[in-house]
């Protein structure tokens, strides 16, 4: 049982996702943007310090590459599923418009179980030896190996102050930069289930972007032609 622990774990930040979005969506919508928004501005005010510190003044944070590395990788991992949500993913989609509805329906719904059949592979892909794949790990695996043996990351380091009062450790521990992989992992199929059943239902084309050139094209057109 102890095994499962942080399947279940993923299981219920999903749940809590469902759940506030079921009664309040505004509220989750918001809270993706504020999270990718402040990470992105994380990186910017922390890479803008950086230049200023090692070309100003010849000094600098030994872990500001590593740290705005980590947050790069949190904002495309949590940023994956907002835009899944939003269809704000680029695809192609020259052929499958030409199909007719039905067709059309039955490969959109198909581009998106690939892309849930893709995470839940990614978080866990031992399963597939009940199918003869020769195949185990995945980011839950490689996440819970990270916690168990507490090793650090390279260059990020905890305060003094940190190390003094609370005990830890020197360095970060890499599992704690890493929970995002298989929590963003978990969010992509979560957000893919959901664009599975936005199609199945009629509320949804697709999990792409659909014509998106096409679109801002027709928007600006009179500006365009100034």
């Amino acid at each position: 049982m102890a095994a499962y622990w942080p399947y279940f774990g993923l299981v219920v930040i999903v749940a809590v996702f469902f759940l506030i979005e079921r009664v309040r969506p505004a509220a989750v919508t918001r809270f993706e943007e504020n999270v990718l928004a402040s990470l992105l501005a994380l990186i910017t005010i922390v890479s803008f310090v950086q230049v200023i510190a090692r070309y100003g003044f010849n000094t600098g944070w030994g872990g500001a590459l590593e740290f705005t590395r980590i947050l790069f990788a949190w904002m495309i991992l949590f940023g994956m599923s907002y835009g899944i949500k939003i269809g704000s993913h680029l695809g192609v989609d020259a052929v499958i418009t030409l199909l007719p509805k039905r067709f059309f329906r039955a490969v959109a719904l198909a581009g998106a179980f690939c892309c849930l059949a893709y995470a839940i592979i990614l978080i866990s892909s031992t399963w597939l030896n009940f199918f003869g794949a020769d195949t185990k790990g995945g980011a839950v695996f490689y996440w819970e190996r990270m916690f168990k043996i507490g090793i650090g990351l390279d260059d990020l380091r905890y305060p003094v102050w940190m190390q003094e009062t609370f005990g830890l450790q020197e360095r970060v521990q890499r599992w704690i930069a890493y929970l995002i992989l298989p929590i963003g992992l978990a969010l992509f199929a979560f957000r893919s289930l959901q664009a599975m059943a936005e199609i199945w239902r009629g509320e949804r084309r697709m999990i792409i972007a659909s014509h998106e050139a096409e679109e801002l094209v027709a928007e600006n057109k009179d500006i365009l032609k100034d």
